[in-house]
């Protein structure tokens, strides 16, 4: 039997299902409208079909693989069912008949039981249906038998009219709100595992989320951050453009050495990224911030402290993370791909108060919050660069100082930065170090030589050559794009 294409029936996630008729009819027209944007990118070969209570995805051979990745990172979908579709089928012989085809091999030397699931008018019940395919295969095939409470085995079959769809394979999905349908939002990124992790939590929760960044004066933390936020996009919300907003805020942080006490330096930082915020979310039509803050974790983070920061705005504050401790952030991390961009991600730590107030006063945060010149973030928000997320690895690639080199001579060493096991094949000699380990492991290497960085699309081998360069002083580090 040669199987052609690849039938993926989605569950929605059970809050969608309880909502009122209106908004899940929202809701299920949304995430319908995602699959067509993102599915239509592999292949105009893949179809989609909506129903009230599901999702169907029929995709090319060809593409089942990425189209199931796609599927499981995808906001709103609670399950991924991967199906075996036959049509034309009328009776309980052509039924029985084809799952033991498709589905005897699993019940080897195992107990198994069928379950059914029907739609639309029939001559026979459902466990009719599970009784006659049930019993056809248990005197058909090799088996230990039935067992109907415990069985090692469960085939799944849904009978849609005269349509079959055999339940080949079932996943986890991400779950949450479609993408979309609950607003957008701005995100603090610092590149860390809190923002990152507090950005996908956003998402998944069907939130459109921006991203701005605060520079305090290093280029490869630029490009870092940008990593990672194009890194979350593509994965989890690449149904929607959305924006990357840097700010230079070297100049405000020159500011606050001058105007702020050193105990309230840390708030202070804080406070004026999240009236920048303010200000760029204002132009963007944008009703919340987020942040990655969980309570206690540092000075700036007690309760106290917190109330004073959010002074500073009138936007609606989400922290995701506010009562998680960092093992549970970093498990979060592990599991949604960004642990290694926090880890390798460049640090420049702006302000680093002595003695930082963690019971600060509102009287004495006025005060201090009146020597500061305003004029200066007025400056650094005008100055912010503004670019669709989409557009990032052009931008990286553009305006780093980092030389690209395309064709390779015998003298380079080229680096294969990525994490995956596989090295690049090149007409030189090639080593891998992956990119969270070259930060210790390029020092050991002979300093005589050229080294050329590679990752597949260019920005880690960009961000991390360009920490070389700033970090360890090393001049012989370029990027090998082919």
């Amino acid at each position: 039997m040669e199987i052609k294409t690849q039938k993926f029936i989605l569950k929605l996630f059970p809050e969608i299902m309880v909502k009122g008729s209106s908004a899940k009819r929202q809701m299920v027209g949304q995430l319908y409208n995602n699959l067509l944007t993102m599915l239509g990118r592999f292949s105009d070969e893949i179809t989609v079909k909506k129903f009230s209570d599901k999702i169907e995805v029929v995709s090319p051979i060809a593409y089942v693989v990425e189209v199931r990745q796609l599927l499981l990172d995808t906001p709103g979908i609670e399950q991924v069912l991967e199906a075996l579709q036959f049509d034309n089928m009328h009776t309980l012989d052509e039924m029985k008949v084809k799952v033991g085809e498709v589905m005897h091999k699993t019940i080897e030397d195992k107990t198994f039981v069928v379950r059914a699931k029907r739609t639309g008018s029939h001559a026979f019940r459902s466990t009719e249906l599970e009784q006659t395919v049930g019993g056809y295969m248990l005197a058909t095939y090799p088996s230990k038998g039935v067992d109907l409470h415990n069985p090692e085995v469960t085939i799944r079959i849904e009978l849609i009219n005269n349509q079959l769809n055999i339940i080949t394979q079932k996943y986890l999905g991400l779950s949450g709100f479609p993408l979309g349908t609950q607003g957008d939002i701005l995100s603090l990124m610092s590149g860390g595992f809190d923002s990152t992790v507090a950005s996908y939590l956003t998402m998944k929760r069907g939130i459109k989320t921006h991203f701005i960044f605060f520079n305090l004066g290093g280029v490869a933390h630029e490009i870092g951050v940008k990593q990672v936020a194009l890194y979350l996009w593509s994965k989890f919300g690449s149904s929607h453009r959305v924006k990357f907003v840097s700010v230079p805020f070297d100049d405000v942080l020159t500011e606050i050495f001058r105007s702020t006490h050193e105990s309230y330096m840390g708030v202070t930082l804080k406070r004026l990224m999240l009236l920048a915020a303010q200000k760029v979310a204002n132009e963007m039509q944008i009703d919340a911030l987020l942040t990655g803050e969980s309570v206690a974790q540092v000075s700036s983070q007690t309760l106290r402290n917190l109330a004073l920061i959010d002074q500073v705005t009138n936007k609606l504050i989400l922290r995701p993370l506010a009562t998680m401790n960092k093992p549970e952030i970093i498990e979060i991390a592990n599991k949604i791909g960004t642990r290694h961009f926090a880890e390798s991600m460049p640090e420049y730590c702006g302000v680093i108060s002595k003695n930082p107030i963690t019971h600060g006063s509102y009287k004495r945060m006025e005060r201090e919050a009146k020597r500061f010149d305003y004029k200066v973030l007025d400056k650094a928000v005008e100055d912010a660069v503004s670019i669709h997320v989409d557009d990032i690895l052009d931008d990286v690639t553009t305006n780093t100082a980092i030389e690209v080199v395309k064709e390779l001579n015998d003298d380079m060493i080229v680096i294969d930065i990525r994490a995956e096991d596989d090295t690049i094949e090149t007409s030189c000699k090639s080593i891998k170090i992956p990119f969270h380990k070259l930060k210790s492991e390029f020092k050991k290497l002979d300093q005589n030589k050229e080294y050329l960085l590679y990752c597949e699309k260019g920005i880690m081998s960009q961000l991390h050559a360009q920490y070389l360069r700033d970090a360890q002083d090393a001049k012989n580090v370029r990027v090998y794009r082919p």
